[in-house]
């Protein structure tokens, strides 16, 4: 059996209104411009319309983070962003951490302490790592930040903080302690 297309959306027609947009994404540091069905999230248009196949679909409802990536700087499940709602923002994939042959310091420390086995939650993990990283250089606190911590200072990330903000990632193989470690040895 053929696979239908997509209904129509039947308020969208009987109003005149588009189902499709033309969006600028500026993905790894490259503007691109796609036209989409506006219902099409931003993992689908990584994956389908970029080919940018690094980034994983795995739960599809923001619950595994395979699909973590970074919008603007900061780390965001993109299989429950639309990418019509992305128009203009920065996307940060795993494709875009390596500069040429030369890889990211976290990649690096990942392959180093051997934190990952399949794989397949590695992009989601480097992705988000990046982003805890960020995040706590910025001052922004965890549930396990201590509250004497001053307000806006950087956080310092140690193994129970980075455990913390990557619960959000899964690793089916249970990778997780060197996960930590990788993080723990690219942290300021």
């Amino acid at each position: 059996m053929d696979p239908q297309p997509p209904a129509e959306d039947p308020d969208a027609e009987a109003l005149g209104l588009p189902d499709r947009s033309s969006v600028t994404l500026h993905v790894n540091g490259e503007a691109t411009t796609v036209t989409l069905d506006h219902r099409t999230t931003l993992l689908d248009t990584l994956r389908e319309h970029l080919g940018l196949t690094g980034t994983k679909k795995g739960c599809d409802h923001g619950q595994c983070g395979a699909c973590t990536v970074l919008v603007d700087g900061r780390r965001a499940n993109s299989c429950l962003l639309l990418a019509v709602a992305q128009d203009g923002c920065r996307v940060t994939t795993v494709e875009g951490l390596a500069e040429g042959d030369r890889l990211h310091p976290l990649q690096q420390a990942f392959l180093d302490r051997d934190a990952l086995q399949c794989g397949y939650c590695t992009p989601g993990q480097l992705c988000s790592a990046l982003g805890v990283l960020a995040e706590a250089a910025d001052g922004h606190p965890s549930h396990v930040t201590p509250p004497a911590t001053p307000a806006g200072a950087p956080v310092v990330l140690d193994a129970g903080e980075i455990r913390e903000r990557m619960s959000g990632n899964l690793c089916r193989c249970g990778a997780y302690p060197h996960i930590v470690e990788a993080i723990e040895d690219v942290t300021p």
